[in-house]
């Protein structure tokens, strides 16, 4: 899974990325100070794998990976080129989802590049700048298919229309993911690769001293969130200082900082969390003496699919595979006891994989 970390310039979004990867990005005050790309690859929280591994005392645990891309901040009239736009729009194209961070903080030390703290028009402004970018990939689409329309080749009518759809969307303000598209449209417009089609979490940046409040009480982060809601689109609350602060502590007093502060969970935590969920994955878990891991499938995958992301002998020379889920193997203490109960499933073919399920394929090749 990759994603992106967008946002205009100076809105926390390179020291949010620091405190998730810990891979020390440039975070200055001033536009452009990342041109390129920074990116970092992290594990997925996951106490079942732990749970796992303090069952099975494995030679190696793996969790799930995320890759994070930081993008260098966007601004006005970057579908024009302005601010080395056209290569930020291209680095958008190659991540699976956007993590869009929002300013709803206000700070004297922190210039903002359109003058002044205001979400609402920071949202639109980044929308607009990658809705005026899709338009134009969509006009030649368009374009396109109707002259090929003109010669004869009638099989491109339903491009032409898809495009015309796709273009009155845009057209009204709205991103390519709200345009209603037959499921036949749909396909022919993923092979465009359009920005505003990828699923977006906002993460509403707010002061240290403000997380965990409520979103009534503070008029910048309220604002962030209806228009989150208006595009129905998911939405974190963060504090990119805060995962700083808390990126910055030895693992073990991580939990205990959390636990002060009373906010239940990591911003890493929750965007994780809230990426599965928007891109439909889940994790099925392996374990035993040698290692003990989380794969990431997504919710749908069936048994022999997923066996084959293991190996793709597994998948090719499938034959069973034999599940418990993970609380039902935590409550029974085993395996061995999990078997003995006869709470181990036989599922073939057809089994449509759970989140969670400790698997052991039987294959044969």
């Amino acid at each position: 899974m990759k994603l992106g970390i967008v946002g205009l310039p100076n809105v926390g979004k390179s020291t949010l990325f620091n405190a998730i990867t810990q891979a020390g990005a440039q975070a200055a005050n001033y536009p452009f100070c990342t041109i390129e790309p920074n990116t970092g690859v992290v594990g997925v929280p996951d106490g079942r794998v732990d749970g796992l591994a303090l069952m099975y005392k494995p030679k190696k645990v793996t969790h799930a990976t995320v890759e994070f891309v930081d993008i260098a901040g966007l601004v006005r009239g970057a579908s024009r080129g302005e601010g080395l736009g056209n290569r930020f729009l291209s680095h958008i194209r190659e991540v699976d989802a956007i993590i869009h961070v929002v300013r709803c903080f206000e700070d004297d030390n922190v210039i903002h590049v359109e003058g002044s703290v205001d979400p609402g028009r920071d949202m639109e402004t980044l929308n607009l700048e990658l809705i005026f970018a899709d338009m134009e990939t969509v006009q030649k689409r368009g374009e396109k298919a109707r002259k090929l329309l003109r010669n004869g080749e009638k099989k491109y009518q339903e491009e032409a229309d898809a495009a015309d759809k796709m273009m009155a969307t845009l057209e009204s303000g709205q991103p390519a993911r709200l345009c209603p598209l037959t499921p036949e449209e749909h396909e022919i417009t993923k092979g465009w690769f359009l920005l505003t089609d990828k699923p977006v979490i906002y993460a509403a940046n707010v002061a240290e001293d403000e997380l965990g409040k409520p979103a009534p009480d503070l008029p910048l982060l309220k604002t962030a969130l209806a228009r989150a809601e208006k595009e129905h689109a998911q939405s974190v609350i963060i504090s990119a200082r805060i995962e700083e602060e808390i990126a910055g502590l030895p693992k073990e007093e991580q939990a205990m900082y959390i636990e002060e502060l009373g906010i239940g969970e990591s911003g890493l935590d929750r965007l994780i969390k809230a990426s599965y969920s928007l891109l439909g994955l889940i994790s099925f878990l392996t374990a035993g003496e040698d290692e003990c891991r989380a794969w990431t499938i997504t919710r749908g995958t069936r048994a022999p699919q997923a066996a084959g992301k293991i190996h793709t002998d597994f998948e090719r020379g499938f034959i069973r595979a034999e599940i418990v889920p993970y609380p039902t193997l935590m409550a029974q203490g085993s395996m061995a006891a999990c078997r003995e109960k006869g709470l181990v499933q036989s599922c073939g073919k057809d089994y449509v994989m759970q989140d969670g399920d400790v698997t052991l394929f039987r294959f044969n090749v």
